[in-house]
């Protein structure tokens, strides 16, 4: 069998399916681990009372797999063919694994503002993730980029910690909900600043200090001081390599049937932030990862999914 992506999901599934002697090959990807080798400190993955580094986390389960038997492959997956089994799958464009299954974590990427200091400061200020990082800006000023649902929530989730929350869009009018509009400008600790267009993160000793904004009316610019940046423009789930072969919903993330990891093809399993676009958590995907896993041993010992044609027929 085979696990494409090696973020939380990827690798718990890693470790179950080693475990139940399945022998997965992994295929890691140029920047193995996912998202978490991103982030700082982690504070809300369970066993860890003081916290843990997400590159260090990454790399344990990574041991943990290989430990029962996981073996890794480096590169990209070009493509795959899922019209018939075993799967072809074509890491680099130029080396062809087959498996009898095969489970698609691959994640889904934050989408960035792509203005000077903002990669550079990830982890460090910037952020994409209000739930794993507000904590650490505590009665702290915070900037939140964006004007749709996920920025309301994220910025009203964030009052709980910071000093202020600031609200940043490109344009006069929200995109969000009127109901996530109206909690937002109802909650006083957060402004607004409306109708800019963001121009650069600025930084002092390493850290966020400010946002720098272009007014879209006059061109001026100012920066509005900050120690925190959250971009929340939405994610992209990575799907594109699956070329329609597998059923999506209409933003790009997997369909699963019913509460398995099942999708619309016959032997192939979703898990993780490639499926899921609510919670995007690192324990919420580690957790579909090890039901993945189960799957597919269920799968293959011919005891679940014999009507799979006709449970497919329930995704949209």
């Amino acid at each position: 069998m085979m696990i494409l992506g090696t973020g939380p999901a990827g690798l718990t599934a890693a470790i179950y399916a080693a475990r139940a002697n399945l022998n997965p090959v992994v295929v890691e990807g140029n920047e193995p681990g996912g998202q978490l080798t991103l982030t700082t400190e982690v504070e809300n993955f369970p066993g860890f009372p003081d916290g843990i580094m997400g590159p260090e986390l990454m790399e344990s389960m990574r041991k943990q797999a290989e430990k029962f038997g996981a073996t890794f492959v480096r590169g990209w997956v070009s493509s795959v063919d899922l019209s018939q089994r075993p799967f072809q799958v074509v890491v680099d464009e130029q080396t062809t694994y087959v498996s009898e299954t095969l489970i698609v974590s691959t994640g889904a990427s934050a989408k960035m503002l792509g203005i000077p200091g903002e990669s550079d400061l990830l982890g460090r200020g910037v952020s994409t993730c209000a739930t794993c990082d507000g904590f650490f800006f505590r009665n702290k000023p915070i900037v939140v980029v964006g004007g749709g649902d996920s920025a309301m929530e994220e910025a009203t989730f964030l009052t709980k910690f910071a000093s202020e929350v600031t609200i940043v869009h490109r344009r006069n009018e929200l995109r969000a909900s009127k109901v996530m509009q109206d909690r937002a400008r109802n909650n006083p600790k957060i402004k607004w600043v409306l109708n800019v267009t963001p121009v650069s993160v600025q930084s002092e000793s390493g850290k966020v200090s400010g946002l720098e904004v272009r007014d879209n009316e006059t061109g001026e610019t100012r920066v509005i001081p900050t120690e925190g940046v959250f971009v929340a423009i939405g994610h992209q789930p990575n799907t594109g390599f699956l070329n329609g072969q597998v059923k999506l919903d209409a933003v790009g993330y997997i369909q699963t049937i019913g509460t398995t990891t099942a999708t619309s093809v016959e032997g192939v399993f979703a898990c993780g932030d490639v499926m899921d676009s609510h919670y995007r958590q690192a324990i919420t995907a580690a957790g579909s990862g090890c039901k993945a896993a189960m799957d597919v041993e269920k799968f293959l010992e011919g005891s679940a999914f014999q009507d799979w044609a006709q449970l497919a027929e329930t995704l949209a």
